[in-house]
């Protein structure tokens, strides 16, 4: 084994996968990723604190751009700043489509997986409330906006990642567009809600 591993985070995230998709997540060892990858288990536990982790490998980073795209958002309508947000991020899951895909397929099928994937994505929703906080909007909105946009987005990657969305919109939509039109579906949802709702407030009143 030579010293120098060029890509040795990369090889390892895709070994990963593979096997997982392969044998499942309980039948994978970090030994196995190891061998698949070419690296030892010193390297592997140097990247990664265990197997799980190596599905969740820039989570940080990704709620970090979320945020990061709200607080630059033009838009002074909380959901729309989230839309912003998430946008900002888009690129990141275009250059990984088919990853995404697979990873998805594997963590829905393991009971711990998914339950990790919640949780990650609810630590996201609380990140977005309080950058949402941070630009002036009220704790309950804050909190809606937050909740609503963890939920669009969550929406809007399964369309793609299944593919339909590239069947109404084009194989050449990206994910930024399957988001905008996600939060545009979410937002006339919300109109159509407060619709309904106006008659029957008024007629409570007479």
């Amino acid at each position: 084994m030579t010293r120098w591993e060029p890509d040795a985070r990369g090889r390892m995230q895709r070994a990963a996968l593979d096997l997982y998709a392969e044998r499942g997540f309980d039948e994978t060892t970090v030994h196995d990723i190891a061998q698949r990858a070419g690296v030892t288990e010193r390297t592997f536990f140097r990247h990664f604190s265990d197997k799980r982790e190596v599905l969740f490998d820039g989570s940080h980073e990704l709620e970090q751009v979320v945020v990061r795209g709200l607080e630059e958002s033009p838009s002074s309508v909380p959901l729309e700043m989230v839309a912003d947000g998430f946008a900002a991020a888009a690129p990141f899951f275009d250059e990984r489509r088919e990853w995404s895909k697979k990873r998805s397929a594997v963590i829905s099928a393991e009971g711990s997986l998914l339950e990790r994937e919640l949780l990650k994505l609810s630590t996201m929703g609380a990140a977005i409330t309080e950058a949402l906080r941070g630009r002036g909007v009220g704790d309950r909105d804050a909190e809606l906006a937050g909740d609503l946009g963890v939920a669009a987005f969550g929406c809007a990657f399964q369309r793609w990642i299944d593919g339909d969305y590239a069947a109404v919109a084009g194989d050449g939509a990206g994910f930024a567009e399957c988001l905008r039109d996600t939060f545009r579906d979410v937002s006339g949802v919300l109109r159509a809600c407060d619709q309904v709702a106006a008659p029957q407030v008024e007629n409570a009143a007479i």
